[in-house]
């Protein structure tokens, strides 16, 4: 135990700082589909989502990555198409992301439509869309702004990536719009030669992407029956058979995302006429000093090796050890930093 207590004042003694780490994820299109022959792919009996392993997810070694579905409104021309499938799950599912990304509408309370700018109400409205919803042990705190790049393929099915479109991360308050929705900050996946074909939610680290990003290509799902666009396949196939054909399609995807480490900085001072004796009780005998029983009168000399931090009823909360003993004496001052991360 210590023999007396050095009192820290928040004031003077304590800062507090943030620091963000930031880490380049990967997510290539062997990865999503091919590697693993769908093994690492997990359907559900609802059908409403498709999830994505890094690994055959039946492996206890098998990190979950993303999750992907489809959706549309009500008000899209695919939501009127005959003998739609799924109808009402990709009618929810839109409106259920909305919801939570965007919220609701001003004037008639309604859910907002995604946009190509969220702010002007009707423009570039993304009516038909793609979900990618990005698991948080690969986005931790939040996608970094600016960092994502997407790569689809537009090439037939057989040859997917002949043609490709690439869309990067633009942030939306640099265009002059307002960068922050329900769900956070946004940014605009955009590219020069397409325009904008979705947006990227960072806390939430969604992106949504429009069907226009596939337009022109003709045999967006190939199965037995045929060939089918993007729009025929997700009115006639089922949410996770569009999943599939969505991955077969998804060349790249990469993002940096963002650890947040908050600090508390202690500067722990010890004057020169304090800590200049060990709290090992065999340090003293009548009143003396006694290092390897050989009496030393003056001064007294201390070897700093270990901080701890007490809280208001000296309870022990914290230590920290010193790389290598510090000497103290009367003749000298020290200040140890000592950093606390959360």
């Amino acid at each position: 135990m210590p023999i007396y207590y050095e009192s820290i004042n928040r004031e003077t003694d304590v800062s507090v700082t943030k620091t963000l780490l930031h880490e380049v994820i990967p997510l290539t299109g062997t990865i999503v589909s091919g590697t693993y022959s769908d093994a690492n792919i997990k359907n559900y009996s609802h059908e409403m989502f498709q999830s994505v392993y890094d690994y055959p997810y039946l492996s206890s070694s098998a990190n979950h990555i993303l999750d992907l579905s489809f959706g549309y409104d009500e008000s899209s021309a695919l939501s009127s198409s005959s003998g739609a499938t799924q109808r009402s799950k990709k009618i929810n599912i839109y409106n259920q992301m909305s919801q939570v990304l965007l919220g609701y509408t001003g004037s008639n309370n309604q859910v907002r439509k995604f946009e190509s700018d969220l702010i002007l109400d009707g423009v570039g409205s993304m009516l038909d869309v793609v979900f990618i919803n990005l698991s948080r042990l690969v986005t931790k705190d939040e996608v970094k702004k600016g960092s994502v790049t997407l790569t689809v393929g537009t090439g037939s099915w057989a040859s997917p990536f002949s043609g490709t479109k690439t869309f990067t991360d633009t942030s939306a308050a640099s265009a002059g719009n307002t960068s922050t929705t329900l769900s956070g900050e946004y940014g605009l996946l955009s590219s020069s030669a397409d325009g904008v074909g979705g947006i990227v939610f960072y806390q939430a680290g969604i992106a949504v992407l429009t069907s226009s990003v596939f337009s022109g290509v003709t045999d967006f799902f190939s199965s037995s029956a045929g060939t089918s666009s993007f729009a025929e396949t997700l009115v006639s196939s089922s949410i996770t058979a569009s999943c599939d054909a969505f991955r077969h399609r998804l060349q790249n995807l990469q993002f940096n995302n963002t650890t947040e480490i908050n600090s508390n900085i202690y500067f722990c001072r010890m004057a020169h006429n304090k800590f200049n004796y060990s709290s090992n009780p065999t340090y003293l005998s009548s009143s003396k000093i006694y290092v390897k029983n050989n009496r030393i009168d003056n001064p007294p000399i201390t070897y700093v090796t270990t901080i701890g931090l007490y809280n208001e009823r000296n309870e022990l909360l914290a230590v920290a050890k010193l790389s290598e003993p510090l000497r103290k004496d009367p003749s000298n001052e020290l200040t140890l930093r000592v950093r606390l991360d959360f």
